[in-house]
Formats: structure tokens, sequence, C-alpha cells
């Protein structure tokens, strides 16, 4: 089981660098070492692209990290990207699949901490810890997008620790970002069938 659920934050022109290296390594940056450090095989990888702000890809780590000072990715902001990590992927979506990060912040533990306007500040900063949950109900809708109707979700989400009682449904389903619906929170009950993809779309 992976120990570690991390979101990698990035624009979108190093997200289509990470891509276009298909997904085999990740730059992170100076500023992190201390989460840097925690890093391992087998923790659990998110992308959440800002500007558009989308999440679009999930991936594996297959090393520890390692200095390199190859420059490889754009610099934002003064830090350099000059830790490495190996990677391999696991739900890639197509740029007409991306999911607008706003449908699901409802439904994160992770962004209570801010004004249900302002969900997006949490996700300032290049390396996040998440919440196991919080990252299975992300990769649960992208797999959804990906793999339509051949895609059979687990009977339940894997928890981070029991709840006492389900949570209430905060928001509504919408689109991403090429119209395609994302579920509301099914609360504790049974969770929601696969949608299929447009085929039609984009």
């Amino acid at each position: 089981m992976p120990r570690n659920f991390w979101m990698v934050v990035c624009n979108e022109d190093n997200f289509n660098i990470t891509k276009n290296l298909d997904f085999t390594i990740q730059g992170l940056k100076s500023e992190y070492r201390r989460k840097v450090q925690r890093v391992e095989p087998g923790d659990r990888l998110l992308y959440y692209v800002t500007g558009i702000r989308c999440f679009t890809a999930t991936a594996t780590l297959t090393s520890t990290y390692r200095e390199e000072q190859t420059v490889v990715w754009q610099n934002e902001g003064s830090a350099t990207w000059l830790y490495r990590i190996d990677i391999k992927p696991e739900v890639v979506l197509e740029e007409r699949q991306y999911i607008q990060a706003g449908l699901l912040a409802h439904r994160l533990d992770y962004i209570r901490r801010w004004p249900p306007e302002n969900w997006y500040m949490a996700f300032q900063g290049n390396l996040h810890l998440l919440p196991k949950n919080d990252f299975f109900i992300i990769e649960e809708e992208m797999k959804k997008l990906k793999f339509g109707p051949a895609y059979v979700p687990p009977s339940e989400p894997p928890q981070d620790k029991p709840k006492s009682r389900p949570r209430r449904n905060r928001g509504v389903g919408g689109p991403n970002r090429n119209g395609q619906k994302v579920a509301p929170n099914g609360g504790g009950g049974k969770r929601p069938e696969a949608q299929p993809v447009n085929q039609n779309a984009g």
C-alpha cells in the first residue's frame, strides 16, 4: 500500500514537459527539501495545473529523490527544480477530460481551512501531502472519465479514518472541461455509477 499521497502543482507548460517525457520523471522545487525527503517508491502523485485549475493525471513513484542540475522544467518564481523522482503513469486524462478542481473542492478535507470561494488558495506551492481519501476521490472521478462504462468503481472508497456520520451533500455535480458530468458528493451511501465518455466531445 502507498504510504504517502502527494500533489504536484505546476503551470500548464511544465505539466506538458512531464507529459512529453511520458511521465517517467518529475522535478520538485528546491524550497521543499523537507517534504521531498519523505517521498519513497510506491507513493502516489496527483497533478494539479494552475491557470486552468484542473486535475490532469496521476502517477506512482518508482524511486527516491536525487539532485540534478540539468534544466528541464521552466522556473516558476525563484526556486529551481533541483530534485528529481522517477515515476510511472497511472491515469492520464486527455485535455478535453481535465477536471475543473472547483467541482470537487467541496468534497476534499484538505481545503476546509479556506473559505469555499477561496479553495484554490489551498493549492499554492509545488508539493502537497494529501489525505488518502481526498486523493482517491479525485482519482476515481478521473477513472470514470478515462475508462468510461468499462470502469467499475470499488464498492467503498478507501478512508483515512472511520467517520461517525455521512457528510452532507454540499454541492452539485457539474461538467468537466469538456462538459462531461463529474458526480457530486454521494455521502455515506453507494457511490454513483460510472458515467460514459462523450465520444463526440472535443
